[in-house]
C-alpha cells in the first residue's frame, strides 16, 4: 500500500555484495526510483525488513538511509517510518547525486557544469541587489576567515538563483549538496584565495560580461577541483 500504509515490498531487488555495502543499499533504493517499484511519498520497509531482503547489518541500513536522508531523497519520522520525499519526482537530478555522491570526480564535474551555466546566464540578469549580497558574502568571509563556508556557499546560491530559470532551480539546491560534499573535502582553508576568486567573479558580474563571468568562475572551479582531487588522491 502506498502514501502512508503498509511499507512497499521490495521484491525485485538483488542481494547486496559485502564491498562498499551502504553505497549499494543506496543504489539498490534509488534504483527503485528510477524503476517505479518506488515513487515519491512511499513509505520503505523497516529496516529488519530491509536487512533481510538486501542480506546487510543494520549498521549498512542505517548509515545508507542516514546518507538518503541528507541527500533529501527520503524523510525518516519519528515512529511514523521512512518515506520517499515528494519533491524527488521533480528532481532526478537529486536522486543521481545520491548513486554518485562518493564519485568524487563525478560530483566535482557535474558542479563545474551547472555552475558555468549558470554564471553565464547570471551575468545578463543578476540585479543590483543581488550583486550587493554578493558583495556582503565577501565581505563575511573576510571577517570570518577561520570558518567561511556558509558564506562560501551563500555567494554560489545568490549566483544560482539570479540566472532565475525555473528549469534549472530544481537542481540548485542538489548543486548545492554537491558543493557541501566537496567544499567538506578542503583540508586547509585558504581565505585570502577565496575572497580574490570570488572578487574577480563578482566583477565580472557586475560588468555584465558573461564571457568573463565563465572565465573567473572557471578558474575558481577548476583550483577547487585540482585541490581536492589532489588531497583526496593523497590520502
Amino acid at each position: 500500500m502506498r502514501k502512508g500504509g503498509t511499507a512497499l515490498q521490495l521484491y525485485n531487488v538483488d542481494t547486496v555484495k559485502r564491498n562498499t555495502l551502504a553505497q549499494q543499499v543506496m543504489e539498490q533504493i534509488i534504483s527503485l526510483l528510477f524503476s517505479g517499484q518506488l515513487r515519491p511519498g512511499d513509505r520503505l520497509p523497516p529496516e529488519m525488513q530491509l536487512m533481510e531482503q538486501l542480506d546487510v547489518s543494520r549498521p549498512v541500513i542505517r548509515e545508507a538511509l542516514s546518507s538518503l536522508e541528507t541527500l533529501e531523497v527520503i524523510t525518516r519520522k519519528p515512529r511514523g517510518g521512512t518515506f520517499v520525499n515528494e519533491k524527488v519526482g521533480s528532481s532526478p537530478f537529486r536522486a543521481m547525486l545520491a548513486i554518485s555522491i562518493n564519485n568524487l570526480p563525478a560530483v566535482i564535474e557535474a558542479r563545474m557544469t551547472l555552475e558555468l551555466g549558470l554564471v553565464t546566464i547570471a551575468a545578463e540578469k543578476i540585479t543590483d541587489s543581488e550583486l550587493a549580497e554578493l558583495a556582503e558574502t565577501i565581505e563575511n568571509i573576510r571577517k570570518n576567515d577561520e570558518d567561511y563556508g556558509m558564506y562560501d556557499k551563500q555567494f554560489h546560491r545568490i549566483i544560482a538563483y539570479s540566472a532565475k530559470n525555473p528549469i534549472v532551480e530544481g537542481m540548485i539546491e542538489s548543486l548545492l549538496m554537491a558543493h557541501e560534499k566537496t567544499d567538506s573535502l578542503i583540508k586547509v582553508r585558504e581565505p585570502e584565495l577565496t575572497i580574490q576568486y570570488h572578487t574577480e567573479i563578482y566583477e565580472a558580474l557586475k560588468k555584465r560580461d558573461p564571457i568573463e563571468a565563465f572565465q573567473k568562475m572557471y578558474n575558481h572551479l577548476s583550483y577547487v577541483r585540482d585541490k581536492i582531487l589532489s588531497d583526496h588522491n593523497k590520502s
